[in-house]
């Protein structure tokens, strides 16, 4: 089943040590299969919701995103950015696709 990063930054304290980092998490994460479906600031914010940079990317399993998280060439990412943002990451498993109900 499919899994999802899903990483909201907070706070960007420093741009260039996130220009740095995103050099080396793009191709880190691509090799280990990632797909990234979206990355921007929020369009619109609901309820408890922020507008910040937020980023959302696939992987094939739940085991495949853990394993690219602890990658040495995604750590090599993480200290490059050092303290340049505050950020929010979690991993989450997908939902297997609805089955349509039947009516009468």
């Amino acid at each position: 089943m499919t899994a999802y990063w899903i990483s909201t930054y907070l706070e960007v304290k420093d741009e260039e040590k996130l220009r740095a980092y995103a050099e080396l998490a793009g191709p880190a994460l691509q090799a280990a299969g990632a797909t990234f479906l979206a990355r921007s600031t929020a369009a619109e914010a609901y309820e408890a919701g922020r507008l910040e940079r937020s980023v959302l990317i696939e992987f094939a399993n739940l085991d495949a995103a853990r394993a690219a998280h602890d990658s040495p060439a995604y750590q090599e990412a993480l200290v490059a950015l050092g303290d340049g943002a505050v950020r929010d990451l979690r991993i989450v498993e997908g939902v297997e696709p609805a089955t349509p109900v039947d009516r009468p």
